[in-house]
């Protein structure tokens, strides 16, 4: 039988912070989805429309509907069909919280290495969502 090992406080903190964010980004996507379903939130594209559009090209329907794209979707959260993107943006961001909540730990263990990684990974993840460098 093998002795029980520890789990590092960093995988602990790791997995906290990945738990409630899992947990406020699905209930924010569920929610957000309601309120598009039920009508609580206006739609950017009416339901009656959506049949219409749906034979366009990806170019076509933005040309027809004049939906924002990149981050512009952020001024149309009001808009149902564009409120749950917030869940799914707080979904994608979940990672990023992740090593922030563990640079603590290795600041105070003074493992720099690890410090310098979570800042590469941190800026490579920012970095790609953000769209700079395209599509």
């Amino acid at each position: 039988m093998e002795p029980a090992r520890q789990t590092a406080s960093e995988q602990l903190s790791y997995a906290e912070v990945l738990h409630w964010s899992i947990l406020l980004g699905f209930i924010v996507l569920v929610v957000t989805f309601l309120a598009y379903v039920l009508g609580w939130l206006p739609a950017y594209v009416p339901l009656q429309r959506l049949p219409h559009l749906w034979g366009l090209s990806a170019t076509e329907y933005l040309k027809a509907t004049g939906v924002p794209t990149g981050w512009s979707w952020l001024l149309a959260m009001g808009k149902g069909d564009f409120a749950s993107q917030l869940g799914i943006a707080i979904l994608s961001g979940c990672s990023v919280a992740c090593i922030a909540a563990i640079m603590p730990a290795y600041a105070k263990a003074r493992n720099y290495t690890y410090i310098a990684i979570c800042i590469m990974e941190i800026a490579v993840l920012v970095l790609s969502a953000s769209g700079i460098f395209g599509h």
